[in-house]
């Protein structure tokens, strides 16, 4: 199975691809703003008036008469190159003054009022009037010429890092809360969408798991199914129609298969017993015996479906003391002793008592055919509600015993049995909520055990 094929979690999914549509869309946007104000002639960007004080700040000195003066430094010859509209007004604190370009009347005589100050913007709020009349920047800085005011408003031109960092703080500013406000409603709202959404295809998920072979005519609910899934869940039910028309099928053919054999079963009985005694005589009883208990497994399988319900109070000794009394010649005539071990007293359990009978009939019939035709076979009835079949035979291989309940499974490739009987009392058994389980019998051979729910004393 390739990477794309392993199962994901829908719910994280969205959230992802959304958050990332969300971020695609926002940073898109800002772009589209920056560039529509770029193309209208705002600029977004701050003046770089830091850059002018700095480098004046560098280059400021004094010459011989002690009046301001600017070095010829590389900075200051790059910054009048790339500045065509560069001003700046430098002032110290005992009145005197140095100014380069056209410095606006506005600002020309303003720097005396506020030696006080360090720093400060003045002039006019940029959108509210004539751009062409930037506001200025006021700020106080040691030089080599001592401590001075210098003031300038120049625009010029952001250098590459700096431009990079004022564009970053924009996108930061502008872009980033609201990303963390989308993607953290879309992580909240997500989820509690698709939950409310696929509600209604937890409910099919939970009536599917509780779909039993018994059971026939189950589908899963299409209310509250998306669209989108609702060709799944009715593809589903589909299917199940289908099963269930294919099992009606099969369980009619084997009805009607099982009461065919039972016929010509019964009239072969009939004509056997009419032979002189003799060990051919009872070799064929006993085919014959399988054969009529072949057609009742084959009825079982069908009766399965059929049992009481509501289950009734079954007296297990007194289903033990039926199954000996009918089983008890073909046993003798195999050549085995039968013995019953039951409390005079009730041992009560709560199920059907035909379907119980046909259980321990199965596994006797087992113990007579795979026997050694000597010894013992017993039936034991026990409380709470237990009845175990014990023979004196070659027993159960521990690595085999879970498999010996599997239908058509049998020890012996060769045996002659149809591998059903065990099947049957495993789903007999199951159906009244017990276990049935093979161990190693008291005397050797194998011992089965079925345990059955006790009815509850008030």
């Amino acid at each position: 199975m390739s990477k794309h094929d392993d199962p994901y979690c829908l719910r994280s999914r969205l959230s992802w691809r959304l958050l990332s549509l969300q971020a695609a869309i926002l940073v898109a946007l800002v772009a589209i703003v920056l560039a529509g104000l770029c193309a209208s002639g705002f600029v977004l960007a701050e003046r770089d008036e830091d850059r002018v004080i700095d480098v004046v700040q560098r280059a400021l000195t004094r010459d011989a008469q002690g009046e301001l003066a600017l070095r010829p430094t590389a900075e200051l010859k790059q910054l009048r190159s790339e500045t065509p509209d560069l001003w700046f007004l430098v002032r110290d604190r005992l009145g005197r003054s140095l100014s380069e370009g056209t410095v606006p009347a506005e600002f020309a005589t303003i720097g005396g009022g506020l030696d006080q100050i360090s720093q400060a913007r003045l002039g006019w709020q940029l959108l509210e009037d004539d751009p062409r009349k930037p506001a200025a920047r006021l700020k106080r800085v040691d030089t080599d010429a001592g401590n001075v005011q210098v003031i300038t408003a120049t625009q010029g031109r952001l250098t590459g890092a700096k431009a990079l960092f004022t564009t970053s703080l924009a996108f930061l500013g502008i872009a980033l809360p609201g990303l963390l406000l989308m993607g953290t409603a879309t992580f909240i709202a997500t989820p509690m969408i698709v939950r409310s959404t696929f509600r209604g295809l937890d409910s099919a998920a939970d009536e599917a798991r509780r779909i039993d072979i018994h059971q026939r005519g189950a589908r899963l609910p299409v209310e509250r199914i998306p669209l989108e899934v609702l060709p799944l869940v009715t593809a589903i039910n589909d299917a199940l129609a289908r099963l269930d028309q294919g099992y009606t099928r099969h369980r009619r053919f084997v009805a009607d298969a099982a009461h065919e054999l039972r016929t010509p079963i019964a009239i072969l009985n009939t004509r056997l017993e009419s032979l002189a005694p003799g060990p051919d005589k009872t070799r064929l009883l006993e085919d014959s015996a399988r054969l009529a208990t072949l057609a009742d497994q084959l009825l079982d399988i069908q009766r399965l479906d059929h049992c009481c319900h509501p289950f009734t109070s079954v007296n297990l000794a007194a289903v033990a003391q039926s199954v000996a009394a009918d089983l008890a010649p073909l046993a003798i005539a195999a050549g085995y002793e039968l013995a019953l071990d039951a409390p005079a007293t009730p041992v009560e359990t709560t199920g059907d008592a035909a379907a119980l009978e046909r259980a321990l009939t199965n596994l006797v019939q087992n113990a007579i055919q795979h026997g050694p035709r000597r010894g013992a076979i017993g039936i034991r009835v026990s409380r709470p509600a237990t009845i175990e079949v014990t023979d004196e035979g070659p027993g159960i291989p521990a690595d085999q015993r879970e498999q010996i309940f599997e239908p058509f499974y049998r020890l012996m490739p060769l045996d002659r049995g149809a591998g059903l009987g065990l099947n049957m009392v495993r789903e007999i058994v199951q159906l009244h909520g017990g276990q049935v389980s093979v161990a190693d019998g008291p005397e050797g051979g194998a011992c089965f055990r079925m345990t059955l729910p006790p009815v509850r004393q008030s």
